[in-house]
């Protein structure tokens, strides 16, 4: 579990204790927040539910869950997450930016967003311009574009130059998702953010580890924050929606098996919490039922039953177009949405015919 010590307050006697009573019992706790200026009790079905589970400490002063861009939002003592101001229907409430690490540690910038010269002054002052490294989860535009003005603008008020890292695009990118880091990760290294210990601080530490995970892009990574078990998962697991995976840069099999190797590490490391780059913190302290694992296992379910809609649309109308399947296969979502879904139907189809199915 998160460590108690980066826990928001030290007032957490029932969150620390929660593995010796009776999980299905604690685990239906609802929390209460407040957004649009009124208070409720979020349930474990509502999107807020994690970030309430994980940051959520006093009921007599609700989280605020509005979503605004002007300052950090602070999850735990250790990590902060800043919105960009880029909202839309392919982004939701905006690209997330996380920040890891105290001024003990220095700090490590997860995903800069897109270029937004206002949200790159806001990162470099939530760090306090002390910035160790800056890591981007992929190149799309809403991700990566902002690492090289945050880095220049720490050389010229800071002096320092923190490395870029992540992993260059394909040639199967967009234009527009070029990008090439100072320094390629290499898949299970681990970025370490780490203070000097003395008689009487003790040392602090904080260690990123790299996950390859590619599918919703060629170059996409995940991240492992191993001593608070969270996972920092870009745009391959999302809350209140599911990844576009689009071809030739995404690739469906790709994508599958990046959950199930994303499942396993989260049951072995026993991560409970993931932070996505758009939407809430999707998790749950209590029990197993919201845990990073299920959330995981229950999103690759549901692609697979997608993907056996898709098989079953596509043999019962074998000479339709694209525009045909995609009123059949994803009927479920408001018709607007079709023009994108086509973008996954389509590496759905791709995936069906690797396999021979079709």
């Amino acid at each position: 579990m998160v460590r108690p010590n980066q826990l928001l307050s030290h007032n957490e006697m029932l969150r620390n204790t929660h593995h010796f009573g009776n999980e299905s019992t604690l685990e239906s706790i609802p929390r209460r927040g407040m957004i649009g200026g009124v208070v409720k009790d979020f349930t474990e079905n509502d999107s807020a539910y994690g970030e309430l589970a994980l940051s959520h400490h006093d009921s007599s002063h609700p989280n605020t869950l509005d979503w605004q861009t002007e300052k950090p939002v602070a999850i735990l003592k250790n990590l902060q997450r800043l919105t960009a101001p880029n909202p839309g229907v392919m982004t939701g409430p905006g690209t997330n930016t996380y920040i890891l690490g105290t001024a003990r540690t220095g700090f490590i910038v997860i995903d800069p967003g897109p270029l937004e010269p206002e949200h790159t002054k806001r990162i470099y002052s939530a760090c306090e311009g002390d910035i160790r490294m800056i890591v981007c989860t992929h190149s799309h535009p809403d991700h990566s574009p902002g690492a090289r003005p945050l880095q220049s603008l720490c050389k010229l008020s800071s002096k320092s130059s923190p490395p870029i890292l992540g992993l260059s695009s394909k040639s199967t990118a967009k234009p527009a998702s070029h990008f090439v880091p100072e320094r390629e990760l290499v898949n299970g290294e681990c970025l370490v953010l780490s203070s000097a210990g003395t008689q009487a601080t003790s040392l602090e530490t904080h260690t990123l580890q790299v996950i390859f995970t590619p599918g919703h892009a060629a170059n996409h990574v995940c991240f492992i924050l191993l001593e608070d078990r969270l996972l920092f998962s870009g745009d391959h697991v999302l809350n209140g929606s599911t990844t576009i995976v689009d071809p030739p840069d995404g690739n469906m099999r790709q994508y599958l098996d990046s959950l199930l190797n994303l499942a396993r590490l989260c049951q072995e490391l026993r991560v409970e919490f993931i932070l996505p780059a758009h939407g809430y913190v999707l998790g749950n302290y209590f029990g197993r039922r919201r845990s990073a694992l299920t959330i995981i296992e229950n999103l690759y379910e549901h692609r697979m039953k997608r993907e056996a809609k898709i098989l079953k649309v596509v043999q019962q109308n074998p000479t339709g177009s694209m525009d045909d399947w995609v009123k059949l296969a994803y009927d479920d979502v408001p018709e607007g949405i079709w023009p994108i879904a086509k973008r996954s139907l389509l590496a759905h189809v791709e995936n069906l015919r690797s396999l021979g199915s079709i």
